[in-house]
């Protein structure tokens, strides 16, 4: 009796195995017609803010059968002071409450533009909003061609990465998780049903590098090829992407003052996704004393002395890793078509 029940068990465990490789697994999801390429979010982000006015004069790299691909100067302002910001970052001005601000003359000009981002590529969290944006920025931080995820449960998105991480092979292709509990990014991308943040570095502010924007490039139309093959009806089974999720933001060593009174130490310096263990060193005064990491897990800093960070107190950021899986999708247009 026993051994027939453990057949059975055997059995019904094949079944289903069975039905979550067939056909009825299969996740339908709209086609994305609708897409925007960011650039300029931050002024003196360079790689984005020349790609994107390259693509504004002649899109044809960026066209796609079947979908509107729109290239956008997000902070004309900025771009032409060659700055982050005018008044605020506009990449944390994303939420209900400046969203839904009065427009008042001293409205901080940043907010003012969130609300015509949103007006054109919104409302967000509406059905009228963007399918899909792709948030072009570049960072001191030697954190090479990073990709940058808001939803965990993103199934679309996650594919995307996937196939990007896979085109790319073997370039290495990090993707940065930015879901936390508290910590709220209200990014310019957000607006959009996919937000999808590309973050490609070391590059000075205000400079140009060819390898740089070559690298955000390749990552777009990738991004690009992947949206077109899915509209088209190509099927993506299931897939699993390592992912460094947020944990925490680390700040400088600071003085009585409020001053920073100590440096990255150089054996952190420019190791962006490297592990960092208890003990390891993270910062360096002056005086020569090091200050090491106190930790009871491996984590993995990124972000690693950006230059942006400074006014937010922020001399890294820690992450741990993940599996993220994604479900087998298919695009509802082709499931429409045959039924």
């Amino acid at each position: 009796v026993l051994l027939q029940r453990y057949f059975l068990f055997c059995f019904q465990q094949f079944l289903e195995l069975l039905k979550s490789m067939t056909s009825s697994s299969v996740v339908d999801k709209p086609p994305v017609r609708r897409v925007a390429i960011f650039g300029g979010t931050h002024g003196n982000e360079l790689s984005g803010v020349f790609l994107v006015k390259h693509w504004q004069e002649n899109g044809a790299e960026i066209q796609r059968t079947g979908m509107e691909v729109k290239p956008f100067l997000t902070n004309p302002r900025a771009v032409k002071k060659c700055t982050r910001y005018i008044d605020c970052d506009l990449n944390r001005v994303f939420d209900p409450e400046n969203l839904g601000r009065t427009v008042v003359e001293d409205i901080p000009y940043e907010v003012r533009r969130a609300q015509e981002i949103n007006q054109i590529f919104g409302p967000k969290g509406s059905d009228d909003a963007y399918d899909l944006i792709f948030d072009l920025h570049n960072t001191t931080s030697n954190m090479g061609g990073t990709l940058i995820l808001e939803n965990s449960r993103d199934d679309f998105t996650i594919q995307m990465v996937h196939y990007i991480k896979t085109t790319l092979a073997p370039e290495h292709c990090p993707v940065l998780l930015i879901e936390h509990p508290s910590l709220k990014y209200a990014t310019t991308r957000s607006v959009a049903k996919h937000p999808l943040g590309v973050e490609v570095g070391p590059q000075p502010q205000g400079v140009l590098r060819a390898d740089i924007m070559d690298k955000m490039r390749k990552i777009v139309k990738h991004g690009l090829d992947f949206v077109q093959l899915f509209n088209e009806g190509r099927e993506f089974p299931p897939c699993t992407i390592e992912v460094f999720k947020i944990m925490e933001k680390v700040d400088y060593p600071r003085n009585k003052n409020d001053e920073v009174s100590a440096i990255i130490h150089p054996n952190l310096q420019d190791q962006d996704w490297q592990p960092l263990n208890n003990g390891d060193p993270l910062f360096l005064t002056l005086d020569g004393e090091v200050i090491a990491y106190k930790g009871d897990c491996t984590v993995y800093p990124t972000f690693i002395n950006e230059a942006a960070y400074y006014e937010k107190k922020q001399a890294f950021v820690k992450t741990v890793k993940m599996k993220l899986t994604a479900k087998h999708i298919r695009s509802s247009v082709l499931n429409q078509s045959t039924s």
